[in-house]
């Protein structure tokens, strides 16, 4: 049942510490992801005598590496918040993304939210006076602390 009376409050929000550590994380499991589809190609070239694609993953230019970036960034955060309201690293510090009266994020916010990630340094943007960061703003949504959400909501929206 939905409650459209709830709204989030200051005292549900993620903390800098837990914004900061999204962050870090979730760039070094977007590192990782990369690293391990690059070593792969270069893995199955080598096995399977296909030495072009080996050849073509060890080649990459400057441009298809930050392309490459871009596109695994972009499916990395809005497949995770469209299905599960939460990258992986929010997972780890135990929060969650959210709209204002405490419902999931429509795939227009998420897609937003998402494309958003893509302005220089906003990552950051969390960091300043304010804890909602400029994807949070133009998508108009919040990361909160998920049991604290649960327990104020008073209903098991996100298990």
């Amino acid at each position: 049942m939905e409650n459209k009376e709830f709204t989030i409050t200051a005292d549900l929000l993620a903390s800098r510490g837990q914004r900061f550590l999204n962050f870090i994380l979730d760039f070094l499991i977007i590192y990782i992801i990369w690293i391990s589809i690059g070593t792969t190609l270069i893995i199955i070239g080598e096995i399977t005598s296909i030495y072009a694609l080996s050849n073509w993953a060890e080649s990459t230019t400057t441009f298809e590496k930050i392309f490459f970036w871009l596109i695994l960034l972009f499916i990395y955060y809005f497949l995770t918040e469209t299905y599960y309201s939460r990258t992986f690293a929010k997972y780890f510090s135990k929060t969650i993304v959210v709209t204002k009266n405490g419902l999931r994020p429509s795939k227009k916010q998420i897609m937003i939210r998402t494309l958003c990630r893509f302005i220089p340094l906003e990552g950051l943007t969390f960091l300043g006076k304010n804890t909602k960061g400029l994807h949070d703003f133009f998508s108009d949504t919040y990361v909160v602390r998920k049991h604290e959400f649960n327990k104020k909501k008073g209903v098991l929206l996100f298990p």
